[in-house]
């Protein structure tokens, strides 16, 4: 079969200049496989690449990862409406850490959410009572250095008696803040806080920013005469400022804090603080104002059935100075205290005194020294603690009854009460560890930028509650 022109080019196994190679050197066998590492050497190159930016892309995806995870840093917000620092110090009696909890609390809360809170409460100091710890917050003292050792107490040295209505200068040591402004030429404003009434020092007590003690005045008419303080010209504005509550601390003691009517009083007050920022929004100056919500002491539910009787311990009336929850008693000075608080614990131990066991005696010098409760001679010399929840008598009674108490060893939790704060310079929802109000003198000083007097608080301490100011 003849071979036609077409099929032979048609034909496959006949070369054609097309298939042939550009250099057809027979004598390099290397020169065929050039292609193919070429094709090699780029697919590599191109596979390198590709790891290369997918480790780059890898890296910065974790960079800005964790960048976005570290916190911005948060600094002082710079005052709108106002020329200069204002702080409002405000003080609801016995209120006792947890109560923001019992019942709905929405201004509370806002506070809280937007401020600054002591994640487990305020400590007061010892004892746990109304007068000591309002003194201390305003001074930064211990009871034993400002003076006001109880609520109710007898000077040795001139045999006078300190109550809650004493006005005198000489019980009231050290500088409490409000005298430590007027120091400085600044104003300041009180509305019934303890010890405010006294005329000491520099401090006067002027009509126009001195409230004097009046409880039947009501909270609403109270918070209404703090705003208007901020309708006045900014140079009129005081620096500092006090407001006092009561409550909860009389429906504490009349049925204890357990009872749901305490939330009654929890409610009220909550109000109260609603009225205030809603009052400070309106005059456009509730971000510029540092407001610090404070309680002097908590609360603990007491009953007749934990009593102790002086009556077994054989102590005479007339030696007591405070009964309940801090026993002080004072004898005569034929019998000195080292024997009595002797003679005391032998029958605390002997099982012979009902409750007795929840009774520890000591010489006040004896006492466990983070009370801080020794170097004045207005403390008796002789100091019972008394266990939570119980209470000493004089002698036994037939009435029954229930309720609150305070007054305490200020490391019992449930004497802590309360810190929140906001303002320019308190972080938002930021929680910080608990700690004595003795801390809150050099706080406020801090935030006016003044300097204070000595006092028994850190200096150190407002660093780590403020924002840095840049």
């Amino acid at each position: 079969m003849a071979i036609t022109a077409n099929e032979e080019d048609d034909h496959p196994n006949t070369p054609t200049t097309a298939l042939l190679p550009f250099n057809t050197d027979s004598s390099s066998a290397l020169s065929n496989r050039k292609p193919a590492t070429i094709t090699l050497i780029f697919i590599s190159l191109l596979l390198s690449t590709c790891i290369a930016l997918a480790a780059a892309l890898s890296f910065a995806f974790l960079f800005f990862r964790a960048a976005a995870s570290i916190p911005t840093r948060e600094v002082a917000r710079p005052l709108g409406k106002l020329k200069s620092p204002v702080v409002l110090l405000i003080s609801m009696d016995g209120f006792r850490f947890g109560y923001q909890f019992k019942t709905e609390t929405p201004n509370i809360h806002r506070l809280i959410k937007s401020g600054t809170e002591a994640e487990l409460g305020l400590i007061p100091v010892f004892p746990s009572l109304t007068f000591p710890n309002h003194y201390s917050i305003v001074t930064g003292l211990y009871p034993a250095y400002h003076g006001i050792v109880n609520n109710f107490f007898i000077d040795p040295a001139t045999g006078d008696f300190f109550t809650m209505a004493s006005h005198e200068p000489k019980w009231w040591l050290g500088e409490p803040l409000w005298e430590t402004l007027s120091n400085r030429g600044l104003k300041a404003s009180t509305y019934f806080w303890p010890g405010s009434e006294v005329k000491k020092g520099s401090w006067d007590c002027p009509n126009e920013y001195c409230m004097i003690y009046n409880g039947s005045v009501t909270f609403e008419d109270r918070v209404d005469s703090v705003l208007r303080f901020f309708d006045l010209s900014s140079s009129e504005i005081p620096s500092f400022m006090t407001l006092y509550f009561e409550d909860p601390d009389h429906q504490g003691h009349k049925f204890g804090p357990d009872d749901p009517r305490i939330t009654e009083a929890i409610t009220r007050v909550d109000s109260m603080i609603g009225r205030l920022i809603s009052g400070l929004e309106e005059r456009g100056v509730f971000e510029d104002v540092s407001i610090i919500l404070v309680g002097d002491h908590g609360m603990v539910g007491t009953c007749d059935k934990k009593l102790i009787y002086l009556d077994d311990l054989e102590i005479p009336k007339p030696w007591i100075q405070s009964y309940s929850p801090l026993l002080a008693i004072r004898p005569p000075s034929d019998h000195p205290p080292k024997e009595v608080v002797a003679r005391m614990n032998e029958l605390l131990k002997s099982g012979s005194v009902v409750n007795g066991e929840y009774l520890r005696v000591y010489l006040k010098e004896e006492l466990p020294r983070r009370l801080h409760y020794a170097a004045s001679d207005r403390i008796p010399p002789i100091i019972g603690l008394v266990e939570e929840g119980f209470k000493v008598e004089q002698t036994r009674l037939k009435r029954q009854e229930c309720g609150g108490s305070h007054g305490y060893d200020n490391a019992v939790f449930s004497m802590r009460s309360v810190f929140i704060a906001h303002g320019p310079q308190f972080g938002r929802g930021r929680k910080v560890p608990s700690f004595e109000n003795v801390q809150i003198y050099n706080l406020v000083t801090s935030i006016l930028n003044i300097d204070g007097a000595p006092n028994n608080g850190t200096e150190s301490f407002p660093l780590s509650i403020l924002l840095p100011r840049h």
